[in-house]
């Protein structure tokens, strides 16, 4: 009888072992090419060299702005500026958000370490062929999944852009509140300028209705010069409630601002409107866009943006996991101590995703729209902070101009105003004459207070948009510690850039370092 016919295939291996299945499967998966672009970098915004306005001088280095309140000479207004900063709600706030942005980070870096917790149980349970049984239990359960992938280190990534960008955020709450104060500040010192200004010219008003009257009961005048005047005396008196209730308004919205409540600075007295002097020497633009936390929130949102999308990618992959046990199991507590209580188990899985429906890739998707949107708004406050500096420069150049003219003309209206009434004393003009002299005695002196209010504007507003108000310190650091120590000498918490690809603010070979 003949035997079997020999094998025409070589014998069948025996597979190996479970790891290096996983190993080669991973292998393939990560062979597939991802559906993300290759680099991060947004689009470059072209930074011009220098400042349209303004001259330039190369020798001298940009001036300091982090306390640039200090530049107005001004102690309330320092005051005021540096209590907001202390007690302010909204810097609380954001002081808050940031330790929450902080704490979130720690969460997400918490993913790389195994979760280890502890058990213990007590089951009793009863059957009608056994009996009552008790089972005891305690253990130490623990698990771990390997970041093969990069969704972890995403994760992570994303979080700590989070709190750079929460960062960003008080320093620009910072900056935004010192000039809100002390606009609010120079507002109520305009109002009260221009209050004085109406009181003044309602009483030399007053004065003349009373000499039209003494003049018209010799016969000198008729009725007509004296209804004039009084018309033109009521006039003025009607803008006094108005600049009184514009004034109250200004110190309520002052105080509010220092975290105050509305009336209790009814005791700031009267003082000029503070001007700070015109030796301004500006950064270039590229180092303003870097100094603007705003810009810098931008750019740590399109890193957190980034960073998300490679985490939606790595879900594409199959995860790993390692868990384990060890314990001790006996049917009563006293078991619990002998030898053969202890149980171990060590345990490891796969997961791959095989059908979803399309959420991975549309979760993908959506990411990528998201990341073009944080891209194309850092874009967006690039540009609008070169036009920040760029109108306040333009306000800021004008009012200059006009400040000289306006002054000029207040004194000769000041002056003509004097020589009207002199003349119509003695009887060389009509009241129409000084009737004119009058209102534009009144409208010029208003309109240079104006305007000097307006210069004063125009430095704040200029110091904002360069990013003046504030400085970085380090990423550890307390928020509230850094917050009232902006409070004194301007700074706020910053943090280094994380060294991963991000929006990018390019410029031109610099030129000239200065604008004033």
């Amino acid at each position: 009888m003949k035997g079997p016919p020999p094998p025409t295939t070589a014998p069948r291996r025996r597979p190996r072992a479970l790891p290096t299945l996983l190993l080669g499967l991973s292998v393939a998966l990560a062979g597939c090419a991802s559906r993300l672009p290759a680099t991060n970098a947004a689009a470059e915004v072209a930074v011009p060299t220098r400042w349209s306005e303004g001259g330039a001088d190369q020798a001298q280095s940009p001036t300091s702005l982090v306390s640039w309140w200090q530049r107005f000479g001004d102690a309330q207004l320092s005051a005021l500026i540096e209590d907001g900063l202390r007690h302010s709600p909204t810097v609380h706030a954001a002081v808050a958000a940031l330790r929450q942005s902080r704490a979130l980070a720690d969460v997400a870096r918490a993913g790389y370490s195994p979760n280890v917790t502890g058990s213990s149980s007590a089951q009793r349970s009863r059957t009608a062929s056994a009996g009552t049984t008790n089972t005891f239990a305690v253990g130490l359960n623990a698990s771990w999944e390997p970041d093969l992938f990069g969704a972890t280190r995403a994760g992570v990534s994303a979080a700590e852009a989070d709190a750079r960008a929460a960062q960003m955020s008080l320093g620009n709450v910072q900056i935004s509140l010192a000039a809100e104060i002390a606009l609010a500040y120079i507002d109520l010192r305009d109002q009260q300028a221009r209050l004085t200004i109406a009181e003044r010219n309602l009483a030399s008003q007053d004065d003349t209705l009373q000499i039209t009257r003494w003049r018209q009961q010799a016969g000198l005048v008729s009725a007509l010069d004296v209804e004039q005047a009084a018309t033109s005396a009521e006039q003025t008196r009607a803008q006094v409630p108005v600049r009184q209730a514009a004034r109250d308004q200004a110190r309520h919205r002052l105080a509010l601002l220092t975290g105050r409540a509305p009336g209790t600075l009814a005791a700031l007295g009267n003082a000029p409107v503070p001007l700070p002097p015109d030796d301004l020497v500006m950064a270039f633009p590229a180092d303003t866009l870097r100094q603007r936390p705003d810009v810098q929130q931008t750019e740590a949102q399109v890193r957190a943006a980034w960073a998300r999308l490679v985490q939606a990618d790595a879900a594409r992959y199959p995860t790993f996991s390692l868990s384990g046990s060890l314990g001790l199991q006996a049917l009563t507590l006293g078991g619990l101590t002998a030898g053969g209580a202890l149980v171990r188990t060590l345990a490891a899985g796969l997961s791959l995703p095989i059908f979803d429906g399309g959420a991975i890739n549309a979760t993908v998707r959506a990411q990528q729209a998201a990341y073009e949107q944080a891209r194309a708004n850092h874009q967006s406050s690039v540009l609008t902070a070169l036009q920040d500096v760029e109108d306040a420069l333009v306000a800021l150049q004008g009012d200059r101009a006009r400040i000289g003219s306006l002054q000029a003309a207040a004194s000769a209206a000041e002056r003509a105003d004097a020589l009207a009434r002199q003349q119509y004393q003695a009887g060389l003009i009509d009241f129409a004459t000084v009737l004119t002299s009058q209102r534009t005695l009144l409208s010029a002196q208003d309109s240079a207070a104006s305007v000097r209010a307006s210069l004063a504007n125009d430095h704040v507003a200029l110091y904002k948009a360069l990013g003046g108000g504030w400085a970085p310190t380090s990423a550890d650091s307390d928020p509230a510690t850094d917050a009232s120590a902006n409070a004194n000498a301007g700074t706020v918490p910053g943090a280094d850039a994380a060294p991963e690809p991000t929006a990018a603010i390019v410029a031109t070979p610099i030129s000239n370092a200065a604008a004033r």
